[in-house]
Parts: structure tokens; sequence; C-alpha cells
């Protein structure tokens, strides 16, 4: 199925085909972008493995990876692959954006005379995942998981079983599913506790100073009654600075959000006690909404702006948070529809292209709105009026209305004001 949509610089359709495992949700690997690192990162390693006879290379960076790209290291992850042993040529092109998604790139391949033996269109749409824009042809259209792609026909299965949203991902993912979470679970610990340890400044021409530290030390001088909220922005701003220099973390579901879950749930693992298998369980579901996103949306911000990134990123954890504490599986759907309701037409404009104002400081708000969203689904009877569905499709068509310098091309908003 192929589904058009308009933006200011023309038409692009998306693959909604099928809805992945949550094995491509969460992906372990270095920052400071899903889309603009790791998703060029693959693609390099594709092309290479295509051609590896080829003497030269050349890569044209279209959109938003061009507009960034530097900022992104979006050069250094394809040098770093193709430029290791051959000559490489990197051509920036921001004006021009390619008909099926704001983060394209065309590589190409040349033998000693300079003969092209080989060219490759393909697109980063978020989150690490590439597609070639082929639809059912796409050499990325893999298997589907999940039958059911909405969370009203999920919540309907739920309740006729008796069922909880994890035990839904159980019966559609293969049996390491829990394996995988729980490397994912441990990954998002260590970045958390690397980034409390680590000091300095952030790489890139803002001198950012890391304040993890200072925050978690600083948090631990407090009562208790402050003391958890300061913790839990301590927690978010680690990953969030570790993503930033480069570090080891999970896309949850991106880079640019990364720091969001780890927070809440590492507060909670802490605070609360929650063993590790209630956490995965927790993740799992989180997961779920993450995925219904993914699959009927975006979680590209240079497609949707930062709402497909950090609001989802705190849709996802609320839905965590409230499992964890019990919820109906209708007040899990309230606290996650309002972890995105209240990021919408949220926009994605990194001051000097890098992902650290406003994105480190947005993962430890939403951190704190998620606990909040959790709270107030949990006084509530689980009632309201707008579903997550709706709220999905209102982000979406929000994230296509915006204009193209609102969505990570650092040409509006806070970047246009402070570069």
């Amino acid at each position: 199925m192929f589904i058009f949509y308009r933006t200011i610089s023309g038409f692009f359709y998306r693959n909604n085909s099928v809805m992945k495992s949550l094995k491509e949700l969460y992906k372990i690997g270095k920052g400071p972008s899903s889309s603009h690192t790791m998703g060029p990162q693959l693609a390099s390693k594709i092309f290479l493995s295509k051609y590896p006879q080829a003497d030269s290379y050349e890569v044209t960076l279209y959109g938003s990876l061009a507009a960034t790209g530097k900022g992104h290291l979006t050069d250094v992850a394809i040098a770093g692959v193709l430029g290791e042993h051959k000559d490489l040529d990197i051509v920036w092109k921001p004006q021009i954006f390619l008909p099926f998604h704001p983060n394209g790139m065309l590589f190409k391949a040349f033998d000693a005379h300079k003969q092209e033996i080989g060219e490759w269109t393909v697109y980063s749409v978020g989150g690490g995942a590439l597609s070639e824009g082929k639809g059912k042809d796409d050499m990325f259209n893999t298997k589907s998981v999940y039958e059911m792609t909405t969370l009203a026909e999920i919540m309907a299965w739920c309740e006729e079983n008796g069922r909880s949203y994890w035990e839904y991902v159980d019966e559609c993912e293969d049996d390491d599913i829990w394996d995988y979470l729980l490397e994912v679970w441990q990954v998002m610990k260590e970045a958390v506790e690397r980034g409390i340890n680590h000091e300095g400044v952030l790489p890139g021409p803002l001198n950012l100073r890391r304040k993890a530290a200072s925050y978690f030390v600083k948090a631990n001088g407090y009562k208790k009654s402050l003391q958890s909220r300061a913790l839990v922005y301590a927690y978010a701003l680690a990953v969030s600075e570790e993503n930033a220099s480069g570090g080891t973390i999970v896309t949850a579901p991106t880079c640019g959000s990364c720091g969001v879950m780890p927070a809440v749930l590492y507060h909670l693992s802490k605070g609360h006690g929650f063993s590790d298998t209630r956490i995965v369980h927790a993740m799992a579901t989180a997961g779920l909404f993450g995925n219904i996103v993914k699959y009927n949306a975006s979680i590209s911000g240079a497609d949707v702006g930062c709402q497909g990134e950090v609001g989802v990123a705190c849709a996802m954890v609320s839905a965590a948070a409230c499992q964890l504490f019990g919820g109906s599986i209708a007040q899990i759907e309230y606290a996650a529809e309002m972890g995105l309701e209240h990021h919408l037409g949220m926009t994605c404009d990194p001051v000097c292209g890098l992902v650290q104002i406003p994105c480190i400081e947005r993962n430890a708000f939403a951190a704190t709105r998620a606990l909040d969203a959790n709270l107030y689904a949990t006084f509530s009877d689980g009632k309201h009026h707008v579903s997550f569905d709706k709220v999905v499709r209102v982000m979406k068509k929000t994230g296509h209305d915006l204009p193209s310098l609102y969505k990570e091309t650092s040409e509006g908003g806070l970047a246009a004001e402070i570069c």
C-alpha cells in the first residue's frame, strides 16, 4: 500500500505494508542521530558490500541530511566506512528534497578510470531504518510481525482474551525477544551510569558543558519529595549527553529521544525495586506503542518534527510507567495518548545542527512529563474522548503541515535565532 503525502518540497510516499519486530525499533548503536548517523552508516556498509572493488565513491546527501549532516556527524559515519581505504567525495545538497523522504542519499561507485560502476538511492527514514522507496520490492521490506496495527484492535484483543499489551508482543514476536529486550535494558542502564560519571564539554562549536553529573550530585542533597524528580532529570541528561558525544545508546524510538525511556525506567528500577522481568515487559508495551506510531505515521524528525521523536518517546514511557504501577489496559492507553498529545506541533530545530540544544533538555522534561501522564491516567477510570490512534493521525498530519525549515534543517526556530 502506498500513501502519498504533500510536503513543502513536493510529494513523497511511505510504504506501510509491514509492522516489524521491536528489534527494528530498539536498536543499539552510536549517537548522535539514528537517522543522520546510524542510517547513513548502515547504508554505507551495504553499498560497500555491493561494490568492494570500487576505486572511489561519491555520496550525495539531500534535504535534511545535507542541512544538518555535519552537526550530526553524517559525514564522519560515512567516511568511517567508505573512506577508510578509498577516495570518497561527499556532496551536500540541502535545498534539494528527493520525492520519497527528506533524508535522501545517492551512492555512486567508480573504477580506477573514474567510470561509474554502480549507484544506489536510499533513504534514512528514522530510528536507524532505511528504505529504497520501492514498496513491496524494497530490499528493507522485511516480514510483518504484527497482524494488528492500531491500538483499538490491540485493546480489543487484550480485553477479549484477558491479556496485557506485553502479552500481545509475546504472542507475535519470536521467543528470543525477551533476551533481546534484556540486552537493550542493560545498554540503557550502562548509558545512564556512564553519563552521570562523565564531566566536561560536549563536542561541537556550542561548547556545551555536561550537566548530568552535577544534577545527580545535587539531587542526592534534596529532600525525598524533590529528589525523585531531580534524579530523573539527571538520568535523562546522562543518556542524552552520551548520545551527543557519540556514545553507545538505544534508539527509543530515536537517538535524539534516547534519554527519555532509560531515565524513567532506571529511576523506577532503583527507586521502586521493579525487577528486570517487569521492566522488560514494560519496555515491550512501550515498544508496541512506538511501533504503532512508526507504522501509521513517523518517528523521523526530518519528516514530522520533534513530536515524532521526543513526543513518541514520552508516549512510550508513559505507557511503560502506567503498566508498572498497575494501570489497566484503558489507563495505559490514556497515559500514552497524553504523552503524545501534549507534544503535538513540536518542531525539530537543532541549534547548529547538533543534537544538543534544545534536544537534551527536551529529553529531561519529557521524562518527567511521562511520569505525570502516568499519574494523571492512574487517577482516572481510563475513559477519555481522544484516542491514541486519533492522536497518531493528527501528529502525522501536523508534521506534514510543518514547513521544512522546522523539520531538522536548522533553518528555523531556535536554530535560526541562535546559529
